[in-house]
């Protein structure tokens, strides 16, 4: 299964990075100086537990880095030094094991390849959360002009993956709290985006208080939807216009999966449907012209 995995991310690092050897030295490996490497600007994992960092120290005071670092030089104003491109772990735990040089492989490679390797080192690694791969992701789409359908082939995953990833960058911070702090998973944090933020407050409450899964949340969120729906009909006597608009824009909302906005006029009114990407406004227009 982890082999499947591996050959479903693109290049893959077997591309990048030099195996590790086993009788003779890696061709094209160069030691330099621990103190002229600086951490990755790109780097999109923002967590790094220090007890995994001793052990990896403890086995290089041993064995050594058996797998180079992957590096870039800086430019001229960096004064000789070099960005890290790949092995942040190893090069972060050769600091704590006393370390001087380490062995590195050194690439010419552009900013948006700098995030790119360190993404798919990390999705092999299983080492991001969630929003750091979004926040990734969504780098790559805004900054560097990759269509989601690019970054997905890239990362060897379905458009739909990515683009369900980085919706969950449209949770409000107290969710995103949650689910990078391992509190609640991505998939309790999926079934949350269609509610109000009232609403995800206090189901998220309990979520964490109950240790409700992933499907008992999607459950709820159903019923929380239905009876809302179901109150504003009893509450009127009569049809009322504007909470008719509120359960249409809910219903819009759900399907075409982004913000939607009814706005009532003097005469007739108008729709307004948020997005996020160039790539999300062909998804939504796709969803309203059935092409695609």
């Amino acid at each position: 299964m982890a082999n499947d995995k591996k050959r479903r991310l693109g290049r893959g690092l077997d591309a990048l990075i030099p195996k590790e050897p086993e009788q003779k030295p890696t061709s094209g490996v160069e030691e330099i100086p621990v103190s002229e490497i600086i951490p990755n600007p790109r780097q999109p994992r923002q967590v790094i537990y220090a007890e995994q960092l001793s052990e990896l120290a403890a086995s290089i005071k041993e064995h050594g880095i058996l797998q180079p670092l992957v590096v870039t030089r800086a430019s001229s104003e960096g004064g000789g030094k070099y960005y890290l491109v790949a092995g942040e772990r190893r090069w972060r735990a050769a600091q704590m094991a006393g370390l001087k040089k380490v062995p590195v492989v050194i690439r010419d490679i552009s900013p948006r390849e700098m995030l790119e390797w360190a993404l798919v080192e990390n999705i092999q690694r299983e080492d991001l959360n969630p929003l750091e791969e979004a926040r990734a992701y969504w780098t790559l789409v805004e900054e560097f002009g990759m269509t989601q359908e690019q970054v997905a082939k890239r990362v060897g995953k379905s458009r739909s993956a990515v683009a369900n990833v980085i919706r969950l960058l449209n949770l409000p911070d107290f969710v995103q709290k949650a689910l990078a702090g391992g509190k609640i998973s991505e998939g309790h944090a999926r079934a949350l985006l269609p509610l109000p933020e009232k609403q995800q407050k206090e189901l998220l409450d309990l979520i964490i208080d109950k240790g409700l899964s992933v499907r008992q949340t999607e459950s709820l969120v159903r019923r929380i939807q239905e009876a809302a729906r179901k109150q504003q009909s009893e509450e009127q006597e009569e049809p009322n216009f504007d909470a008719e608009l509120a359960r249409l824009a809910e219903k819009m909302q759900a399907s075409l999966g982004t913000k939607v906005e009814l706005l009532k006029g003097k005469k007739g009114g108008k729709v307004v449907i948020y997005y996020y990407s160039d790539e999300e406004l062909e998804h939504i227009y796709s969803r309203l012209t059935g092409e695609g």
